[in-house]
């Protein structure tokens, strides 16, 4: 039943958010994001700013919201402060310029830290849903993210009702939000596919302040172009956890996986998919993406639990248009519940997350190149990688056409440390690190994961370095970056 909530244009909705103000936006990627509030919002700061009148907020996502959003709102210089992940080109010139103050965040703990009051005041929530009740049960679309906490904490809620959404996607949802310490119970999650919660986001119908009608899809690249050095990759992958099985390191059903957003990761999971060695399996992640859908349909994944259905429009309309089968094979969560340590630990799942930097001891950059640069954030790759059963990382070898190494003598900036690095694919192989020493594990690097183009070098580097437990030299540990700075290529003498 449509709610008798007072409709109003974009443009009306924006005029209730005011400078300075905290804005939320649902979604998790571009999946259930706001797709009119920004433009409007955009819109708004730009007017505010041809009276030469101050207009920013600050704002809070899920993980990303769609680049076009972000970078709307960006060109407008709408946003002072953004947290906790982005993925827009605009946007990330501004933050990498000072422009904009970014907060890089584990997502998992993103919903916990508004809940205990640590960014102050949510002023207001925009919100995409499929369907809103009159007793104020909001029902989300594709993508759950931090939905559920901006809409509990913020003093006003706008609603964008989006009825692109088949309304049966609140059949997906499973909401549940966590309690603060001291009285915080336990999470009843002990398969893949159980559900503790409800469909809906219940609130007070008074922070309702207007519906916003739209009719828009979200805005997902695909990711469905072949390319043979992500399946090389893969392949490599696949080949790992076949040996893993054979060795009885993983059990004959085989264990959840998660799986990063990305092209290796989509190569990654077709890979699996097609390989009969593979039994069917379940995924644990923070995002469905293109290729599991087909792996649905298939039987290869007998269930999904996410936070996001993070697809084409194709594919999303085939879920829809399929939902007595899909109903029962997705679940869609908060991300503080898909990413929950606890859950991943239980579940034993294995982590499949891309680096843009490996060091030859095994510390992973995520996030920031050569040490300054940010690309887009964390975002969730480390609830999973310090918490799975398996954690592994993958990336090509080489970057530009080999004048940039992936693996490094140390790495710029380090977002996962060796303690939580287990395993590193490339197109070259395989890095087991497992049980190996420092110094087993530098060697191990250089040998399976590095192009043979720098494998003489970092050799030559780990030979020449003096140290105790792990050896570098502190004078020369960045010359390949300082290479690069100086003439375009790490190798340049």
């Amino acid at each position: 039943m449509k709610p008798s909530y007072c409709t109003m244009s974009a443009d009306e909705a924006a005029a209730h958010i005011d400078n300075g103000n905290m804005v939320a936006f649902s979604g998790f990627t571009p999946a259930g994001s706001p797709k009119a509030l920004p433009s409007a919002i955009a819109k708004r700061a730009q007017e505010f700013h041809q009276q030469h009148k101050a207009f920013q907020i600050r704002l809070f996502t899920g993980a990303s919201i769609s680049a076009q959003a972000d970078d709307i709102l960006a060109e407008a210089a709408a946003v002072s402060w953004r947290a906790p992940y982005q993925t827009a080109p605009l946007l990330r010139e501004k933050i990498n310029q000072g422009e904009v103050s970014f907060v890089d965040l584990h997502l998992s703990e993103v919903a916990q830290m508004v809940n205990y009051g640590f960014f102050g005041d949510i002023d207001v929530a925009v919100i995409e849903a499929s369907a809103v009740s009159e007793n104020g049960k909001i029902y989300l679309t594709s993508g759950i993210g931090n939905a559920p906490i901006f809409i509990q904490k913020a003093k006003k809620i706008i609603i964008e009702l989006n009825s692109y959404h088949n309304t049966r996607v609140g059949e997906l949802a499973d909401i549940v939000t966590l309690g603060a310490p001291p009285r915080r119970n336990i999470l009843p999650i002990f398969h893949t596919l159980d559900k503790v919660g409800v469909p809906y986001v219940q609130v007070d119908p008074k922070k309702i302040i207007g519906i916003v009608e739209t009719h828009l899809p979200d805005e997902v690249n695909s990711l469905n172009v072949e390319n043979p050095l992500c399946e090389k990759i893969a392949d490599n992958v696949v080949n790992f956890l076949l040996n893993e099985l054979k060795l009885g390191r993983i059990p004959a059903e085989f264990l959840p996986l998660q799986s990063g957003v990305g092209n290796i990761n989509n190569a990654v999971m077709k890979r699996l998919g097609k390989n009969p060695a593979i039994p069917p399996f379940m995924m644990y992640s923070e995002v469905l993406q293109e290729s599991v859908v087909g792996l649905l349909e298939e039987g290869k994944i007998t269930g999904a639990s996410a936070s996001s259905l993070t697809v084409s429009p194709d594919s999303l309309e085939k879920i829809y248009d399929n939902m007595d089968f899909f109903a029962n094979r997705i679940v869609l969560r908060p991300q503080e519940i898909s990413n929950h340590p606890e859950i991943i630990r239980r579940l034993g799942v294995i982590a499949l997350n891309v680096g843009l930097e490996f060091d030859i001891y095994g510390h992973a950059n995520s996030t920031h190149i050569a040490g300054t640069e940010l690309v887009n954030g964390i975002g969730g790759s480390a609830d999973f990688e310090r918490n799975a059963y398996l954690s592994i990382f993958m990336a090509p070898s080489i970057a530009k056409g080999g004048k940039i190494s992936t693996i490094v003598p140390m790495c710029t900036h380090v977002d996962h440390s060796e303690h939580s690095v287990k395993v590193i694919v490339t197109e070259q192989g395989v890095a087991d690190l497992r049980g190996l020493s420092p110094l087993q594990r530098a060697t191990t690097i250089i040998n399976h994961c590095a192009h043979p183009m720098y494998r003489d070098y970092l050799h030559r580097y780990l030979e020449r370095s003096k140290g105790g437990h792990l050896h570098h030299n502190l004078a020369d540990a960045f010359q390949l970056h300082q290479n690069l700075f100086k003439s375009g290529s790490m190798l340049a003498v």
